[in-house]
């Protein structure tokens, strides 16, 4: 008998965790599922990095959720019932806990409660935004309708955010790939020429010898940096994870040279997205713009939005305490401005989700397009003058064999 970890789920949707003696994983699986329990994991090390009521996203949650929401899109508009649906749903499902989740969802829907309560047990999936939708497509009776503007935004979202961590790990790879490499020969490769001039007696060049020192200082005090640096970044992580230091992370990230811009449009981008999606399935607009405040990732603008809404409750419009936050690009507010004139504020909203996604896009090439060059020349030049040292010192070498 061997103990083994797991992470269950109570009738009620709560998390169970803890171990239990067993003679395998199965054997303890079936164990919590006599004792009314979902087993969400079970193995012989805690599994890491899971928390089911804090929403923590990665690639494959997302990629799982959008799955989800597509397949009851085409369900439902095929009129296929939705316990029906969320049955051939999880039976779609390839990853394991996921469709532990759904049948967890569809559990707790044949007990008795709404179709949002019951993704609401799950909230390491599905989202406050998702929730609340889902919750006034069930209100208004078009649940087809709303899980295919919903797929639409995971969609939309998921593009844009792989667009932009695609684009950033080329530069980021052309960084670490130069770093290493004046590394390496400042570690390994100017040492050996320093013996030969030892060996022979030879008064070295400036060049060189300014390498061969920046070549011992690596060697003896190299790991010192590293450590430092290593630290500074884990106390730097710390801080942020801070509410001070997360609201000062979030202004210096906003105010970084072309990248910073970037940022702003990109969550502008997905304020409207959120926006369009909750304000065209019937949310309260207060609410909405609560909703979309807590799904952004700078706590500058998200704090922005909630002055907003102070001033739609006053009865002042959208538009107007918008422009005043001035997180905002001057076009969102004439944008929006028009929408309040015209009574289309939804259809505005999803405009001008089109409009910033795509200049999120050209701010972010310009951004790569400056940067990979910048990077590629400055690396250029560090190696060029390793080289050029190295070939100095070479040179004096053979006119002395002369």
């Amino acid at each position: 008998m061997a103990a083994f970890y797991f992470r269950a789920v109570t009738p009620d949707g709560k998390l169970r965790t803890g171990t239990l003696s067993g003679a395998s994983e199965r054997e303890v699986a079936r164990e919590l599922r006599r004792q009314g329990l979902i087993p969400v994991y079970v193995g012989s090390e805690p599994k890491k990095g899971f928390a089911l009521h804090l929403p923590v996203w990665h690639r494959g949650r997302r990629r799982d959720v959008l799955f989800f929401t597509q397949e009851l899109a085409t369900l439902l508009g095929a009129g296929v019932p939705l316990d029906r649906a969320l049955a051939i749903t999880s039976e779609l499902t390839e990853r394991t806990e996921f469709r532990l989740v759904v049948q967890d969802v569809l559990r707790i829907l044949k007990g008795g409660k709404s179709l949002a309560d019951s993704l609401a047990a799950h909230p390491e999936y599905f989202s406050e935004l998702y929730i609340n939708i889902v919750r006034a497509g069930e209100a208004s009776g078009a649940l087809a309708p709303v899980f295919e503007r919903l797929a639409e935004f995971e969609r939309t979202r998921d593009e844009l955010r792989n667009y932009i961590l695609s684009s950033m790990i080329y530069p980021a790879l052309l960084v670490v790939v130069g770093l290493a490499s004046i590394t390496l020969m400042l570690y390994f490769v100017v040492p050996r020429f320093a013996q030969v001039f030892e060996e022979s007696r030879l008064r070295m060049p400036a060049a060189t010898q300014i390498l061969l020192e920046a070549s011992n200082l690596l060697k003896r005090f190299g790991w010192i940096v590293f450590a430092s640096v290593g630290a500074v970044l884990a106390g730097l992580r710390a801080y942020i994870r801070t509410p001070a230091g997360r609201w000062w992370w979030d202004g210096l990230r906003l105010r970084l040279p072309l990248l910073g811009e970037a940022l702003r449009r990109a969550e502008t981008a997905r304020f409207a997205r959120a926006m369009e999606t909750l304000v065209a399935n019937g949310v309260p607009l207060v609410q909405s713009l609560n909703i979309a405040a807590r799904i952004l990732g700078n706590q500058r603008i998200a704090r922005a939005l909630e002055a907003v809404a102070q001033g739609v409750k006053r009865g002042e419009g959208i538009a107007g305490p918008l422009r005043k936050s001035g997180h905002f690009p001057a076009l969102a507010a004439h944008l929006l401005s028009v929408g309040e004139e015209t009574g289309r504020l939804d259809q505005m909203f999803g405009r001008m989700a089109e409009i910033f996604e795509n200049d999120t896009r050209t701010a972010i090439r310009r951004f790569t397009t400056l940067f990979e060059p910048l990077v590629i020349l400055v690396m250029g030049v560090m190696v060029g003058i390793l080289v050029l040292s190295m070939l100095l010192a070479i040179t004096s070498i053979n006119e002395v064999a002369l």
